[in-house]
């Protein structure tokens, strides 16, 4: 038997519910039909996704890696469904625009600026950690336009073939938890902080390297450097675990203080790329002075 997706769903709806019994009621099955189903799920998985107590199933170590799996796969694909829905059914005339992007606001800033500029435009969005993997999908025409950055003056990522413009310089800040014995100095010397432990998005460009080097010449090196998704890394801030490493479009957080670096020892330079060949001059010059439009507007909003 070949794994289908449907499997998935009653794989999790078990998982969900806790017991056979309640999973066929959700799922509008006899329990033996169940029973017998996902006897045929595990022989083709090789091996129990369930074990069995008084009060109901709970996961193995097979089920869940297969649940996490689950988790990704099926919104995936309801995503997929609803995308292809509304694609089908739109306007073959309609104006489209994909654009990616790295984490962080001034995406949701442009793509606002791009609604009230150019409602019958029709945008999707892709984010990505990655730099590369958005100028990557820029040169197999995935995407029209990626909205990334480097870190100080290195080059843009991707092959040569693809056009890349500065949108804006950020400075690189620091976010502590309100009660650091720093957080009213203004701005604050790096080497204040050698003691400290960091945290910072992930990403491939070289901005780990950079801020080593940075470190290096305040007269340090860096305890630890943990990379991890932006509600991590206002955790650790807030709880005095780690100085986050931020740009000036940092939105304003509770419990968190935002405050410059003395002598700005890091930049990150904020790009607009896009594929000369498949993209028409007007459009990208006008979603690059969107672009430009956006980031000032955050960047005033902050403190």
């Amino acid at each position: 038997m070949e794994l289908e997706l449907r499997h998935l769903r009653t794989v999790r709806a078990i998982a969900e519910a806790g017991s056979l019994t309640r999973a066929a009621t959700a799922l509008g099955l006899a329990q033996p039909a169940l029973s017998a189903q996902l006897k045929r799920i595990e022989r083709a998985l090789g091996g129990p996704l369930f074990e069995r107590h008084r009060h109901g199933v709970h996961a193995t170590a097979l089920g869940e890696l297969v649940l996490d799996h689950a988790r990704v796969l099926l919104p995936a694909v309801a995503e997929l469904q609803q995308e292809a829905t509304r694609f089908a059914h739109a306007p073959r005339h309609t104006p489209r625009l994909r654009i990616g992007g790295t984490h962080g606001p001034l995406l949701g800033a442009l793509l606002d600026r791009l609604a009230q500029t150019a409602p019958g435009i029709d945008v999707t969005t892709r984010t990505s950690w990655s730099e590369r993997e958005l100028a990557d999908l820029l040169a197999e025409g995935r995407l029209d336009y990626a909205l990334t950055g480097t870190c100080g003056s290195a080059p843009p990522p991707g092959p040569d073939r693809l056009t890349w413009r500065e949108i804006a310089v950020d400075p690189v800040c620091v976010m502590l938890a309100d009660d650091h014995p720093l957080a009213h100095a203004d701005p604050i010397d790096l080497a204040d902080l050698a003691g400290q432990e960091w945290a910072c998005v992930p990403g491939d460009s070289c901005f780990a390297d950079c801020f080593t080097a940075a470190c290096a010449r305040a007269g340090f090196t860096p305890r630890r450097l943990y990379e991890t998704d932006t509600a991590s890394c206002v955790h650790l801030a807030r709880v005095g675990r780690a100085v986050g490493l931020c740009r000036a479009t940092f939105p304003s957080t509770p419990g968190i203080t935002v405050r410059p670096l003395a002598g700005t020892p890091l930049t990150w330079r904020h790009l607009l790329g896009w594929h000369p060949a498949t993209q028409h001059p007007d459009t990208a010059a006008q979603v690059l002075a969107q672009a430009r439009a956006a980031h000032p507007a955050l960047a005033t909003s902050r403190p």
